[in-house]
């Protein structure tokens, strides 16, 4: 098999990302990828295409094909594999699967590509493995920012010393020349306030006002004075009351800022922040408007096996930037689970739903409330709920096998996925008796942490898929009672639900053209045991 590209295309034919694993000029990638759209027929139920030189093996992700490039000699059955994998691989790091969501994470994708294809030949990797390729920590780029940074900060240190010696310099310099100090005090009933942001002097009443009696001038005064990052203080603004010295209405520019700014140092001379458009905002969304279908299951296994409990609870919410897209009705399609029962918002018009499966406005004048995406929830739209008994719609089974063997107690733990969902982040919580010491493991798939504040035994799977349906965990502890290792608790998520319920359209009800939008689809578990 050899793949000579793999690209990501839109359906009128422009590449948004492509890789190429062979050595070819980009005329002729270009002329293969524009050739494409036009040999894909309407109607046929496979998914490639010959030409004289070439075959193309595409599948299409929402508005765009994942396409690859293969020589006529190729395999096919490995090409499909390879594609099948790619499709995995692109949600993973484009959660928007449209132009913009790709072009944001090109990189990433072309990345990715280069885990699975090498020299246009598939290698043996997972979804996991290659996300972990992908995210491995660089030692040297680590010791390189270390080593740039201590730079930074030891300029720094150097620029202030620098500056400091500067304005010492200046202080005795003026010193020097108009004289020694006196003392700082006043024989009237004049002050002298000096803090380390402002220094200033002011009389009032009556009394000798004059600070030239004390060996300390104006511009000794102003030398010493420092202005709190370019502000004024309000005393040298103030007007003076009675008699004595009086300050100039201006001031001489802080020599010690001026020093710094020499030197080279960045000085913020903005105080408060400003209000209005100066404040940091949050970055704009993409898309405005967003629909999350969302499903939480709540699960209780027995631990001799059987189904206890099973209810799926769903909602399909909706969250609306702009004002101007609220006037809009929202077409669904529900899958083929005839146990699901749904029920909409009092608010939706429920006939038109139960022979459109179109969610409007009872008032199509009114429309929907907006807000930003980080409101909790958004507004519902529709729920529905689903309750079985039968095992066969667990997507996970957990069976322990604890065994005593002299003064040791031997823990096999198994679990068994459906083939139903792919499902992520997957961790199984098992209770351990209180222990001085982590448990033995001795075989295990994926990996295990031991928290022992609140002795606990977490073995996680990042990814459960067709690859790792099954897997075992065995580990060892001091002799314990069987029903020490129960309640276990395990938790995951998966971008599939039971309902399988999708959004097809937006429909505008002003007419005109329907407005962008995204939809997040998540199962994710509330409260799974087994007991």
């Amino acid at each position: 098999m050899v793949v000579l590209a793999a690209s990501i295309v839109g359906k009128s034919g422009k590449v948004l990302v492509s890789r190429q694993f062979v050595d070819m000029s980009r005329i002729r990638i270009e002329g293969l990828l524009a050739a494409f759209p036009k040999l894909i027929g309407t109607g046929k139920q496979h998914t490639y295409i010959e030409t004289d030189n070439v075959r193309y093996v595409y599948h299409p992700i929402e508005s765009l094909y994942l396409l690859l490039v293969t020589n006529k000699q190729s395999n096919i059955l490995e090409d499909l594999d390879t594609l099948r994998l790619l499709s995995k691989l692109v949600p993973e790091y484009s959660y928007s699967l449209d132009e913009e969501g790709i072009c944001k994470h090109a990189f990433e994708l072309i990345f990715a590509f280069d885990e699975v294809i090498a020299l246009g030949h598939k290698e043996n990797v997972t979804v996991a493995q290659v996300k972990q390729y992908c995210e491995m920590e660089s030692h040297e780029e680590k010791l390189y920012k270390l080593v740039q940074q201590s730079k930074v900060n030891e300029t720094k240190d150097l620029m202030k010393r620098k500056a400091s010696e500067i304005d010492k310099s200046k202080i005795e310099k003026n010193r020097g020349e108009k004289g020694g100090f006196g003392p700082l005090t006043s024989m009237g009933s004049g002050r002298i306030e000096n803090s380390f942001s402002d220094m200033s002097i002011s009389s009032s009443g009556t009394g000798f006002g004059s600070v030239s009696g004390f060996g300390l001038t104006t511009t000794d005064i102003d030398s010493f004075s420092t202005k709190p990052k370019g502000r004024p203080t309000a005393s040298a603004n103030a007007p003076p009351k009675g008699l004595g010295m009086k300050l100039g209405k201006s001031q001489k520019t802080n020599q010690f800022l001026e020093s710094l700014k020499a030197e080279g140092e960045v000085i913020l001379e903005v105080v408060q922040p400003k209000l209005g458009p100066s404040r940091s905002a949050a970055p704009p969304l993409t898309d405005p408007i967003t629909l999350t279908v969302e499903e939480k299951l709540n699960v209780t296994l027995k631990r001799d096996g059987g189904v206890s409990n099973f209810d799926v609870q769903g909602t399909l919410s909706l969250q609306i930037l702009n004002q101007e897209d609220g006037h809009i009705q929202v077409q669904v399609q529900t899958g083929d689970n005839q146990a699901v029962s749904f029920k909409t918002h009092p608010n939706m018009n429920k006939e038109l739903f139960a022979n459109e499966y179109i969610l409007g406005l009872k008032d199509p004048n009114r429309p929907f409330p907006t807000g930003q995406a980080s409101d909790a929830g958004g507004v519902g739209l529709l729920k529905w709920r689903m309750q079985s008994t039968d095992e066969s719609m667990v997507p996970l089974t957990i069976n322990c096998w604890p065994s005593s063997s002299g003064n040791e107690t031997y823990v096999n733990i198994e679990y068994e996925a459906s083939s139903m969902f792919d499902l992520r982040n997957v961790v199984i919580s098992v209770p351990l008796p209180a222990l001085r010491e982590a448990p033995s493991v001795s075989q295990i798939d994926g990996e295990w942490r031991y928290d022992s504040r609140n002795s606990i035994l977490e073995w996680s799977v990042l990814l459960i898929d067709n690859s790792n349906r099954s897997g075992s965990l065995e580990f060892v502890v001091p002799q314990v009672d069987a029903s020490a290792f129960f309640p276990i608790s395990v938790r995951f998520m998966a971008t599939d639900t039971f309902s399988d319920l999708k959004v097809m359209n937006i429909i505008p009800v002003k007419g005109g053209n329907p407005p962008k939008y995204a939809q997040r689809t998540q199962l994710l578990t509330e409260n799974y045991q087994v007991v």
